[in-house]
């Protein structure tokens, strides 16, 4: 008599089998596409990193340009360190870009005096602001 169910010399229907194949194969696709959301995930993240690392080069390599914390002017190269320390400091906190600019590199943690940036001709730039201009002009 037939009903419909194929018996496997190890005593499973074909019908059970079907089911964990179809089990495992949604396993694996959900599992193929996770990868996916995960390299997606990375590559931003990793992107965040490269525009947090050109906001800072671009800071260290202004040149003649004085950098006003807390009242006292500072080389482009020492303004970069201070950035760099403040954004290990910061830690997981710091996510963006964005997240670099308004956290670490717009005021001071001591006084919340803003940053200013001095320029070779004169003109002085809040560090927000320069920066800001910097993030809209970055090409990876």
């Amino acid at each position: 008599m037939f009903t419909g169910q194929q018996t496997h010399a190890c005593g499973r229907s074909s019908s059970s089998l079907d089911a964990r194949y179809q089990l495992v194969r949604g396993l694996i696709w959900l599992f193929v596409l996770s990868l996916g959301a995960f390299a997606h995930a990375a590559d931003s993240d990793s992107m965040e990193a490269r525009k947090i690392d050109y906001l800072i080069a671009s800071v260290e390599t202004l040149k003649d340009a004085q950098f006003i914390r807390n009242g006292t002017a500072y080389d482009a190269k020492s303004a970069a360190d201070h950035l760099r320390l403040k954004l290990r400091t910061a830690g997981s906190r710091v996510v963006t870009a964005e997240d670099f600019i308004r956290l670490c590199a717009s005021v001071s943690s001591v006084s919340g005096t803003p940053y200013q940036i001095r320029f070779a001709d004169g003109r002085v730039l809040s560090s927000e602001a320069y920066l800001r201009q910097k993030l809209a002009e970055f090409r990876p």
